[in-house]
């Protein structure tokens, strides 16, 4: 779990964590490097899930053996209400999710932290404004929560 207090903003108390693939992890369906690593350190403090529209097809080829539970949407017309579902049935409050799409927007706005990885793939506005913080890189998203001081500096009043 991991608890961080931000003045104005709140006490965080995560114990999950929701992730993206395509456009967040990887990168032309390929992950990213340094991604598998932080996951690893992270899934010490979180349980980790991997829910991903799977745009290419080989999500799970690309993940197996990662820390992660695997969620492919590819079959599922209305992918942003199954990642709605989903962090309810975790519980919002203590889901951190990071993502960039269209569909991750309600899970972004819905979760206590909400972080947008602005990548190679972009990110859609209407997740941008659902976020609470955005970022240049998946490495930098899962280095605000291996780091959590550094969501202190951006997200304080």
């Amino acid at each position: 779990m991991i608890t961080i207090d931000i003045p104005g903003f709140g006490e965080l108390t995560l114990a999950h964590l929701i992730a993206d693939y395509n456009g967040t992890l990887a990168v032309d369906g390929k992950p990213l490097d340094g991604v598998k690593e932080r996951l690893s350190v992270l899934a010490h403090e979180l349980m980790l899930h991997i829910v991903t529209g799977n745009t290419y097809g080989d999500a799970r080829d690309h993940v197996a053996g990662w820390p992660a539970e695997i969620v492919c949407l590819s079959g599922e017309p209305h992918q942003a209400e199954a990642k709605r579902g989903y962090i309810e049935s975790l519980g919002a409050n203590r889901t951190a999710v990071i993502g960039n799409g269209r569909n991750d927007a309600v899970a972004l706005r819905l979760a206590a932290l909400g972080i947008v990885v602005l990548g190679m793939e972009g990110a859609a506005v209407e997740a941008i404004e659902s976020a609470d913080i955005v970022v240049h890189h998946a490495v930098d998203a899962l280095g605000l929560l291996l780091k959590p001081k550094r969501l202190v500096a951006s997200l304080r009043s």
